[in-house]
């Protein structure tokens, strides 16, 4: 009787309770009196925002990272991070495989709805490559970041340093140490230190790009043509998403008159930052407070997109935009339906891309029209908010640590949606549903 009541929980009900017993763990884990460097302890839903932020790889805090929490309190960040970027499923698989136990049917069939794998077959074996991928990714990030941490800061704080940057810049997360040297400061002090920015930037967009990208490039190497269609559609709207804001950046936003004390360099390193960094990272290295208005709006849609599928970035994802896109294509061709790259994108496909765009929006402008009245903000303050949460990014113009009781409530709920993704809530909450094969009389409506 047991095991056939749990045989009934879905893929998607799995994922969502454990993303949400990790948060409360964590939650727990962060109201220790030694988790914190003040006296006491911090509060329960206090602990409970960082936890959610950390697990859903956002990066939104209420205290400074470096200063509030203790050595303890950071590890435990660090290792929330970690879980939340690669999944809770994969981790709990992970384990199951070190130890030497059997994978059970349901757990691929898990595995695959986590990682967002087109077929069962073959899913334990490219878990394992995901980790390995994954953890030497970091590994080699933690080295480039020492040579600059250790100088500066000692081996083992350095070391530290170096390994805490490069999980929460591969994860997407946004969490940063630097404020030892300014409450809140993320990366502004390092807006001309290559090393720093590159090695970051590296890190968010290959956390960013998915899991089954990497398994292509592993497979056939430099031969696009080989790779699936959702990977050639990946890394060509991911490069447009970099390459387009950057150039917008770097002519308008980096030669207004704030910006003069940057030089060439620095602006050039600036403006590629701040187009990688909102999807969905979190890291700055400028001041965001003195961005324009048009710039700002340009980092909201860019937090609102996020990453890809598969991966460890937030937002709606890059293919969810590029469908969108080719359908709209599609349209004014008189196409029945989008293609691209030789094939033809399917109409649930569609249905489904629509459907997350619209909860994205919706949650989007919703929790923008709460923080307003809850706490005052302005439109564009709270919409900065929003998109940050929603999208699990983590940048914001400085109205987080002052957000009421109740924004805060909205915020987690954004960054909980936003990580656990639309579909799978909406899979776990219907699951009971069945799909009815009968259907209505269809009758034309007009639209636009």
């Amino acid at each position: 009787m047991l095991w056939k009541k749990t045989s009934r929980i879905t893929p998607a009900q799995i994922i969502i309770l454990g993303f949400l017993f990790l948060i409360l763990a964590g939650a727990l884990l962060l109201t220790l009196p030694f988790a914190s460097r003040q006296p006491g302890s911090a509060s329960f839903w206090d602990a409970l925002f960082t936890a959610t932020s950390a697990t859903c790889v956002t990066g939104l805090v209420i205290y400074d990272t470096a200063t509030f929490w203790s050595p303890f309190g950071q590890f435990v960040i660090m290792i929330l991070i970690q879980i939340g970027g690669m999944g809770v499923v994969t981790m709990a698989i992970a384990i199951t495989m070190f130890a030497g136990k059997r994978i059970g049917l349901k757990q691929r069939w898990v595995m695959q709805e986590s990682i967002s794998a087109p077929q069962v077959g073959g899913i334990v074996r490219m878990t394992g490559f995901i980790l390995k991928a994954g953890f030497i990714l970091e590994a080699t990030g933690a080295l480039l970041l020492a040579v600059r941490f250790i100088p500066q800061l000692g081996i083992l704080k350095g070391l530290w340093y170096a390994v805490f940057h490069s999980v929460s810049a591969f994860c997407n997360a946004g969490f940063d140490l630097m404020g030892y040297k300014a409450p809140f400061s993320s990366l502004t002090a390092s807006v001309g230190d290559p090393i720093i920015n590159f090695t970051v930037m590296g890190l968010i967009v290959l956390g960013g790009i998915g899991f089954l990208t990497w398994h292509d490039f592993y497979e056939h190497k430099w031969h696009f043509r080989r790779f699936r269609m959702q990977s050639k559609l990946i890394l060509v709207t991911t490069f447009l998403l970099i390459l387009l804001p950057a150039l917008f950046f770097f002519l308008y936003e980096f030669h207004l008159p704030q910006w003069e004390g940057l030089t060439l360099g620095q602006r050039i390193q600036a403006a590629l930052f701040q187009s990688i960094t909102p999807r969905t990272a979190g890291f700055n290295t400028v001041d965001l407070t003195l961005l324009s208005q048009s710039s700002t709006l340009v980092i909201i849609l860019l937090m609102l997109i996020g990453g890809s599928p598969g991966s460890t970035a937030g937002g709606f994802k890059t293919t969810t935009l590029a469908v969108l896109l080719l359908t709209i294509r599609a349209v004014f061709h008189r196409r029945e339906c989008a293609q691209c790259f030789g094939r033809r994108i399917p109409a649930d496909v569609l249905r489904s891309a629509v459907t997350i765009f619209l909860l994205y929006c919706i949650l989007f402008l919703a929790g923008g029209i709460f923080l307003c009245c809850f706490d005052g903000l302005s439109m564009m303050e709270a919409l900065f908010e929003t998109a940050s949460a929603i999208g699990t990014v983590g940048l914001s113009l400085g109205v987080t640590p002052t957000l009421s009781f109740a924004s805060r409530l909205v915020i987690i709920f954004l960054m909980y949606f936003g990580r656990v993704g639309g579909l799978t809530l909406l899979y776990a909450v219907a699951s009971g549903s069945a799909c009815v094969p009968a259907q209505l009389p269809q009758e034309r409506l007009t639209v636009g």
